[in-house]
């Protein structure tokens, strides 16, 4: 893991102190980035034609199916209803495989009504596959989304269904469309739509999602620079193949430890069934190990309420050898084996290859290690759903659906980074942002004033929270230590993959983005809450018994955290500062 930022006297910095230290590092040299431009407000318009689109929308390559008008409250969300839109759903890129199947990028698009001026995409998740509704909602349990604050919304599949998600990674075009090239496709293809459907095009742009969402918004990032305004990113698998062979390598530290025969049913496949690593190390104990963690590193915060905010000073205090209790007899629960403490500690340090290259980037230590999300990852989806996007869609040639237990991780590190004659960008081109290495390729974009807000769970169990931390803090290098003038990444203590575990999972950074690119006001904290009993996106059954209902916590821009200010309700996030 990176040396994590000294953040010694933090304590004595307001938030826009901080920030301004960051931004003007001792030695740097800010003169040599420029400024951001100012970009201006979107303004909006009056939906002049839906039905219409259907036969009089033309674009090349597109076919419009349907065009209907959606009434308000037909569509609901956390149980409010949606205002007045047209609901479009339409096909591009229809055409006969290399595989003999036939492909196409589904996608629906959602024009409201009263339109605020703005476009949306968003990014779904994991192997895409599915049109999901053009929501633009994110967050745990979520409240509000695109739609709902007025933007014109589109989703797609990815340019595959989800009955070819077994297979489509062998069809080349496939396989880029869902790396990159449907988010580029779709987006003029959008654009024009919503020209033709308001009689002028979007003011602003965004693009947003969580996990392979997140990805696709941060590939557009450098792809796509000039295209988007905003660009909300949450948990980006940016390294999705490194992270999948991380769990493959996980796989085989749990197997050894997991009782042995034992099975559950396969996710996805009720008539075959996976190893049950889970036995490996059980809920019971994983619950030991967060209470560890926080007997360690939840005051460091200045509070002990269950969440630890200091993520990165916990992650020089906390050692699981020492600080988790050992068993001197059989497991109860209650302890670590010495072998479960060393396959866990592996495990989180990201795995290495046989010449000691590092897999994946390490996972920083938390309490949502006991959310059953980071179990459903490390011990069901590192064995039923990594082997097929390993096997099919990143190596080259597809070397097919990989064996857990017996997969040669070294060699599947070479077909990742491999091409052929047909597959002619690697996994780890097709899937990544170009030059995430050093990205100075995100100057232009940010010259032009454009802006980037990061979240990510701290224990998300897939895609490390330290994996995003280093991308930006190479952001911040390449740009002179200004990273913050149009970059800011928000961690989100206990949480794991995109909600869940014991957080305060629930908040919109949509709105905050809105406002830093057309209105110049940057986030520096934004309100999230629990979803406890009564919550109107749907109860979080994780959280503590000792937290209120609606405990919430102000999400703090890294590097700052959340420290309570000594008085007042600690449920409460007004009793918090970002220091």
């Amino acid at each position: 893991m990176n040396k994590p930022l000294p953040l010694a006297g933090a304590a004595a910095l307001g938030v826009a102190a901080l920030l301004a230290a960051c931004a003007n590092p001792p030695g740097g040299s800010p003169t040599a980035v420029a400024t951001p431009a100012r970009l201006s407000p979107a303004t909006g318009a009056t939906l002049q034609r839906c039905e219409a689109l259907a036969a009089q929308f033309q674009h090349p390559a597109t076919r419009i199916e349907s065009a209907v008008p959606v009434a308000a409250g037909e569509l609901k969300l956390a149980g409010q209803p949606v205002a007045a839109h047209c609901l479009v759903k339409g096909r591009m890129n229809e055409r006969r495989g290399r595989d003999g199947r036939d492909y196409a990028i589904g996608f629906e698009m959602r024009l409201p009504q009263a339109w605020n001026g703005r476009f949306y995409y968003q990014g779904n998740g994991g192997l895409d596959g599915a049109v999901r509704p053009a929501e633009g909602a994110l967050g745990g349990g979520p409240l509000t989304g695109a739609l709902v604050q007025g933007f014109a919304v589109i989703s797609s599949d990815a340019g595959h269904t989800g009955a070819q998600t077994p297979y489509f990674g062998l069809e080349p075009q496939a396989r880029l469309d869902y790396g990159y090239q449907a988010v580029a496709t779709l987006t003029p293809m959008a654009k024009a739509m919503i020209a033709s459907a308001y009689g002028k095009g979007p003011d602003r742009s965004y693009i947003g999602g969580c996990s392979n969402g997140g990805r696709h918004a941060l590939v557009a990032a450098s792809r796509l620079g000039d295209q988007y305004d905003g660009y909300l990113i949450g948990a980006p698998g940016y390294r999705l193949p490194n992270a999948a062979l991380a769990q493959l390598w996980g796989a085989q530290r749990w197997l050894p430890l997991a009782t042995a025969g034992a099975t559950v049913k396969h996710p996805l496949n009720p008539n075959a069934s996976i190893p049950d690593l889970a036995s490996a190390l059980t809920a019971a104990e994983r619950e030991t190990v967060a209470r560890a963690v926080l007997q360690r590193c939840d005051a460091l915060d200045g509070l002990t309420d269950g969440l630890v905010q200091a993520t990165q000073a916990c992650q020089a205090t906390f050692d699981p050898a020492r600080d988790v209790p050992t068993c001197s007899g059989a497991r109860d629960g209650r302890c670590l084996t010495p072998a479960q403490k060393s396959a866990l500690a592996q495990v989180h340090a990201g795995g290495r290859a046989a010449n000691g290259q590092p897999i994946y980037s390490a996972f920083p230590w938390d309490a949502g290690i006991a959310g059953s999300n980071w179990a459903t990852w490390k011990f069901v989806n590192a064995v039923a759903l990594d082997p097929l996007s390993v096997g099919t869609v990143f190596t080259a040639p597809p070397v097919g659906m990989v064996d857990p237990a017996k997969a040669d991780i070294d060699a599947l590190l070479a077909a990742v980074a491999a091409t052929d004659a047909i597959h002619r960008e690697s996994g780890l081109s097709l899937m990544g942002p170009p030059g995430h290495e050093k990205p100075d390729n995100l100057l232009p974009l940010r010259a032009r004033g454009a802006k980037m807000v990061l979240y990510h769970g701290v224990s998300d169990a897939i895609f490390s929270a330290e994996d995003t931390r280093q991308w930006l803090e190479r952001v911040n290098a390449s740009q002179q230590g200004r990273a913050a003038d149009f970059a800011r990444y928000f961690p989100v203590p206990g949480m794991n993959h995109c909600s869940g575990g014991p957080a305060t999972d629930q908040f919109d950074l949509l709105g905050p983005l809105v406002q830093w690119v057309e209105h110049g006001v940057p986030p520096q904290a934004v309100k999230a809450q629990a979803r406890g009993a009564g919550n109107p996106g749907g109860v979080n059954t994780e959280l503590p018994a000792a937290w209120s209902a609606q405990r919430s916590r102000p999400l703090c821009a890294y590097p700052a955290v959340a420290r309570y200010k000594g008085q007042g309700n600690p449920e409460d996030a007004s009793r918090f500062s970002c220091q």
